[in-house]
């Protein structure tokens, strides 16, 4: 294992050197640099994108897979890349079980007859569920994920290292601020010991 102590010190000393800037921002002590309206537009814009198409996907996610158990299962499955469980929608359970219930009364009997056709047409309107939900994944969340995960990923990494590079030049900025003020002071003082100087000659 290759241990760079080099690196580790620079490391933190910008970590530490944005800290301070960070703070003395703050507190109102350090100057900001502000930046371009245009782009200001454009990070409000990419937040409310991102949080916007995030509770898109979450509330769509909610309609068509109600059971929060489900969702969770369907999740995990999503991130091992395992195919997902071919489960039976609510309407597919009422319609066998009213088809079972059907062939109990006996299928001559006026109840179980209709039983047996009603519970057929649930099985029907389930399986165009399952359908539905099949498209809606494939046509809709799956795209929106891929932005999520692609795209405003990106985005958001782009933006977290324009904020450190900005950190990074209000830093240098105020240290050079410093260091002319410090400088100044010295040669203030240095002259006012030349004058001294000059003056108990």
């Amino acid at each position: 294992m290759d241990f760079n102590v080099k690196k580790l010190v620079g490391e933190a000393g910008t970590a530490i050197s944005r800290l301070v800037q960070l703070t003395e921002e703050k507190l109102g002590t350090s100057e900001r640099t502000e930046l371009d309206s245009h782009f200001e537009n454009l990070l409000e814009r990419s937040d409310a994108t991102k949080m916007w198409t995030e509770k898109l996907l979450k509330n769509t996610e909610a309609v068509l897979t109600p059971n929060p158990g489900y969702r969770v299962e369907d999740f995990l499955f999503e991130k091992i890349e395992k195919k997902r469980p071919n489960r039976l929608t609510n309407l597919e359970y009422l319609g066998l079980d009213m088809m079972e219930a059907g062939n109990v009364f006996g299928s001559s009997s006026p109840y179980g007859s209709a039983l047996i056709k009603v519970g057929q047409i649930e099985q029907k309107l389930g399986t165009t569920e399952r359908e539905y939900i099949g498209a809606v994944n494939q046509s809709y969340i799956m795209p929106l994920r891929k932005f999520l995960d692609g795209e405003m990923k990106t985005i958001m990494k782009e933006r977290s290292i324009l904020e450190n590079k900005r950190i990074d030049l209000d830093s240098c900025k105020n240290k050079l601020r410093k260091a002319r003020s410090i400088q100044g002071q010295q040669a203030v003082s240095f002259d006012r010991q030349n004058w001294a100087l000059k003056n108990s000659n």
